[in-house]
């Protein structure tokens, strides 16, 4: 299925072979892939990130479409929710997206409920609510640090009821508590940027690809909860965006497979010795996290720049199009 799915996002990046423009983002999306392919062939993300690849490529032609797919990838794994955020913000179709949304979240509901799972069906966020800093998280770093040089009353330890490597020591149970909030802080100020960029007629191809890589990112570093398959919410974005220009996006593309080399690095290959507190592993994973803050940082930067980039234009160039031809709003 993951092989698939791969298949066409290529696809759907080269206009089946008949835009060598997207050539380029086509060999960086199967790059990335392979350096990410643990958690790749191993998680929910290997499916979920070549449906946003799609998503953001049919949107122009075939709205209805994208925003199915986008809703689909959605209620697999939650983080294309930060996708369908920053098309309803820049889209003129978005209309046709929420509604769309809707009535594919109302069906995926009622097959829930006939098949009597309700209970379950808000399992994504209430599962995480409880949930102290994970290991891997940028936020757990300094802790992750003290327990590596011995610090009384710091220690990582093993949540047996979801398998996974949390860090508690001072201060965590109130950092814990307080990350979901300054996370949503943060992406309540992007989709303020975004607004105004709109509001100033910015490139909306461009406004749309850095809006959704500025969100998508903020969803990692402001997280509490990190894990090496959150690389793969990242690089389906810059992928469509190394194919709209390579000059503007050569920094996050560049960024972003030292990223996914340093996650590989440390999962699965150096993280047993990292939970051990052995010192490479963990300056691989201090590395792979201000790399990430540096990747956030870019995309805030570049989309606060966007509204006095091109004061006024409304024709988006057919340059910038993830599609390659035509309005964004079809």
């Amino acid at each position: 299925m993951t092989a698939a799915l791969n298949a066409i996002a290529v696809g759907a990046l080269t206009d089946w072979g008949r835009r060598r423009s997207g050539f380029k983002s086509a060999w960086y999306w199967l790059f990335a892939s392979f350096l990410l392919s643990p958690v790749g062939l191993l998680r929910l993300e290997g499916i979920t990130a070549p449906l946003v690849i799609v998503s953001l490529l049919l949107l122009a032609k075939r709205p209805v479409v994208a925003a199915a797919v986008l809703t689909l990838a959605t209620w697999i794994k939650v983080w294309p929710a930060a996708v369908v955020l920053a098309v309803v913000t820049v889209s003129p179709r978005r209309r046709t997206v929420v509604l769309t949304g809707a009535a594919v979240s109302a069906g995926v509901a009622t097959s829930v409920w006939l098949l009597g799972g309700w209970q379950f069906l808000t399992g994504f966020v209430t599962e995480q609510s409880d949930r102290a800093l994970q290991l891997e998280a940028p936020i757990t770093t300094p802790w992750v640090w003290l327990a590596t040089l011995g610090h009384h009353g710091t220690v990582i330890y093993e949540n047996f009821a979801i398998a996974t490597r949390e860090v508690s020591g001072p201060g965590t149970t109130l950092v814990a508590s307080l990350m979901t909030p300054v996370m949503f802080g943060t992406i309540a100020a992007i989709f303020v940027l975004m607004l105004i960029a709109q509001h100033r007629r910015a490139d909306a191809a461009q406004l749309l690809l850095v809006g959704a890589l500025a969100l998508v990112s903020a969803f990692i570093v402001f997280n509490k909860v990190g894990s090496p398959q959150y690389m793969l919410w990242l690089v389906p974005v810059v992928a469509v965006g190394v194919g709209t220009s390579w000059a503007e996006w050569r920094v996050p593309a560049v960024l972003m497979l030292a990223i996914s080399g340093l996650t590989t690095l440390i999962f699965p290959i150096f993280y047993l010795p990292l939970i051990d507190g052995d010192l490479f592993s963990l300056l691989l994973l201090t590395a792979r996290n201000a790399l990430l803050v540096v990747l956030f940082g870019w995309s805030v930067k570049h989309l606060a720049r966007l509204p006095w980039a091109a004061p006024g234009r409304e024709v988006l160039t057919r340059r910038t199009l993830p599609v390659g031809q035509g309005r964004i709003d079809g």
